[in-house]
């Protein structure tokens, strides 16, 4: 229904868009966190690791120039492409001042086969000048801007430090596509506590801002972090591949069929990575995930706009 797909892939709608492969650059803008300066914290939430949710990110050495010509390069040996988006994935990205913030934004977009912009943030870094600066280049160039949900229960943010409350997320989705701003919510499956009832709840409740995308991940424990000494001494269920594709194929089901799907797994770097290991073998669960939606003979959308 997607190309070859039974949900709208990323992929797809930038083949659409662009007439061509696309390529988002993972860059490191030089950011921090208010969950981490002191503001809200001083560690993070509670999966995060050092390297925030960068860890397959450009060095914070390089300028935005190096690092997108660094990330070219590297990327040119998979795909042949002149197109690409440059994404500042690394902690919040909107968490500066004016001025440096237009700064990168800028350079990043002046560098040859940049088409588009993306920037990771929290709901709560979002002020009135740096969403007027949003609106800004989304009039010059394609601009997505996502942020990071994980979940409706505020049980589960507390647990994990998330810092925010979800009407602080409903305020930046609302403020965002008042200036026709592209939405990207994150979600994890699988955090500490959440019955698949829970995470199904999590999925619905984005479908029903009909935003333009979403991401689904996996949780999965990094040595080193917080949530890894939680799991050591607290153990708690780890989602098995089996699980995880069942879930993921129940929440694409209530999705709008226009919603993109940005991502259907999470990556952890290998020698990082404690816990679930078949996470690491990516291939498998998207070939799962396609099976699974063959077998149920379903697709994303399927269970949009029933009565819930």
């Amino acid at each position: 229904m997607w190309g070859d797909k039974r949900y709208h892939t990323l992929n797809y709608e930038m083949r659409n868009t662009f007439k061509e492969k696309v390529i988002k650059l993972s860059l490191d803008g030089g950011f921090t966190c208010p969950n981490r300066d002191g503001t809200l914290g001083n560690r993070g939430c509670i999966f995060c690791g050092e390297e925030g949710s960068g860890e397959f990110a450009a060095s914070r050495c390089l300028s935005i120039k190096e690092q997108i010509d660094e990330q070219k390069k590297l990327l040119s040996k998979k795909w042949d492409t002149g197109k690409y988006i440059a994404y500042f994935q690394n902690f919040t990205n909107t968490y500066s001042n004016y001025e440096d913030l237009k700064d990168k934004y800028y350079e990043a977009l002046s560098q040859e086969g940049i088409v588009g912009l993306a920037i990771a943030t929290r709901p709560d870094c979002l002020p009135e000048d740096v969403l007027d600066l949003l609106e800004e280049l989304n009039e010059k160039t394609y601009l997505w801007v996502e942020l990071g949900l994980q979940t409706i229960h505020e049980r589960t943010a507390k647990f994990i430090r998330r810092g925010y409350s979800l009407e602080v997320y409903d305020k930046a989705v609302n403020e965002l596509k008042k200036r026709n701003i592209r939405v990207v919510t994150h979600l994890i499956f699988g955090l500490p506590g959440e019955t698949r009832d829970d995470m199904i709840e999590s999925v619905k409740y984005v479908a029903s801002t009909k935003t333009w995308g979403v991401k689904f991940h996996l949780l999965y424990i990094q040595r080193g972090t917080d949530l890894y000494y939680y799991y050591l001494n607290n153990p708690f269920h780890i989602l098995t591949r089996d699980e995880y594709i069942s879930i993921v194929v129940d929440g694409l089901e209530y999705l709008p069929p226009d919603m993109v799907v940005h991502r259907l797994t999470g990556d952890g770097k290998k020698e990082l990575l404690y816990e679930p290991r078949w996470s690491l073998d990516k291939l498998r669960v998207l070939s799962g995930i396609d099976r699974e939606l063959k077998d149920r003979n379903s697709y994303q959308g399927k269970k949009w706009g029933i009565s819930y």
